[in-house]
């Protein structure tokens, strides 16, 4: 049997139907080909983005039995796992550090499979066959690293045996403990906790406001709100960008139609804001939020309750609700590990990032261990 690696410019040079017949990408739409697509068709991603398509598919005697999306970036912008301390340090050596390979889904800091595969027992003896593709990658196209972003852990572990260095995070993340309502997803948090979480949801009631979620194919003013939430809140930061505009959130809700969910809170016949979720067979993955009103609770039961609540309803596993927030803790989100793997080209600099990572990953481990241990999601 033959192995062969392929490389592709974009994904419409991969066929539809065989790409989304892989393990790995029914729990995770964002991996889907319609909406690896759509970045591209609305130029989302590109040259001009910094985020040029290299999908990489693996093909055993003519037949696609792996395929990994893929991007050489010239920034580390929209990835959510920080190497600009990395570009630093090469760039203080002499060293380019761009370009560089990333395996990922632009500007989606989500755990799921990288490496979708034809077969789900095959996915040991592949990803090795990874891990040489991209250091080959690496070198033949004179890049300084190949980066895989948020696999799940089984991929790291696998990726870390084969040579690359594995750095963890630390995400908040919901997880259904069998729940079969919301009352009994309260029964784990302290009476304190428990009342305050009550108050807060009774608050909506209080002002008059209707929280709903929106599956079927959105209209274009709904459209034009959902992005207006996302250009509202990228505003509010310095460090905001508009990586998406609102020809991607059109394309996709329409390619992606009950897989795309959008939370509406509205007084009335008011729109004060809603949240942008993909919904997966197991997981809800929350993305965007935004309010044209400040609310007190409003995005507490926008992106949070009213979401839980619906995984309970429908029996989801998890619910991750984006990067970053220690706030979630104390509504029932718990500290979970976030993966990824690298490989850098340069002996001196990988050898410094290894030491580098070998430290944080330690008190990684430690800080999500003493949380849990404290129970302050519950407490």
């Amino acid at each position: 049997m033959t192995i062969e690696i392929r490389l592709h410019p974009s994904i419409d040079l991969i066929p539809e139907a065989t790409w989304d017949a892989l393990d790995g990408v029914a729990d995770a739409p964002f991996l889907s080909w319609a909406f690896l697509d759509t970045l591209e068709k609305t130029g989302c991603v590109g040259e001009d983005a910094g985020w040029l398509p290299h999908h990489l598919t693996i093909w055993e005697d003519d037949q696609l039995i792996g395929a990994a999306p893929a991007y050489l970036k010239g920034n580390s912008d929209g990835e959510f796992v920080f190497d600009h301390g990395w570009a630093g340090a090469a760039a203080r050596a002499g060293i380019e550090y761009y370009p560089k390979l990333v395996v990922a889904v632009p500007f989606t800091p989500a755990s799921a499979s990288r490496l979708l595969v034809k077969n789900p027992a095959d996915r040991p003896r592949l990803m090795p066959i990874l891990a040489e593709a991209l250091r080959r990658i690496v070198a033949g196209e004179r890049l300084s690293s190949a980066h895989v972003l948020f696999p799940t852990e089984v991929e790291s572990n696998l990726l870390a045996d084969a040579g690359f260095c594995q750095r963890y995070g630390i995400q908040f993340q919901w997880k259904n403990e069998g729940y079969a309502t919301f009352e009994d997803y309260l029964s784990r948090f302290s009476s304190k906790r428990r009342n305050q979480i009550r108050r807060e949801r009774k608050e909506m009631d209080k002002q008059g406001i209707t929280i709903t979620t929106v599956r079927d194919r959105l209209s274009p003013a709904l459209v034009d709100n959902v992005y207006d939430f996302y250009a509202a809140t990228v505003d509010k930061f310095s460090w905001g960008r508009h990586y998406l505009n609102r020809a991607f959130f059109e394309e996709i809700a329409a390619r992606l139609p009950g897989k795309i969910e959008v939370v509406l809170a509205r007084e009335g016949d008011k729109l004060l804001g809603g949240a942008f979720n993909i919904g997966g067979t197991k997981t809800l993955y929350g993305r965007y939020w935004g309010a044209f009103e400040d609310r007190p609770f409003l995005h507490f039961n926008v992106c949070f309750y009213h979401s839980i609540d619906d995984c309970i309803a429908r029996g989801l596993e998890r619910f991750e609700p984006g990067a970053g927030g220690r706030h979630k803790m104390v509504r029932g989100f718990e500290p979970t590990i976030t993966h990824s793997a690298h490989h850098l080209a340069h002996p001196g600099l990988d050898r410094a990032v290894r030491e580098f990572l070998e430290r944080e990953r330690t008190v990684q481990l430690e800080s999500a261990e003493a949380a849990r241990a404290d129970g302050l999601a519950f407490k």
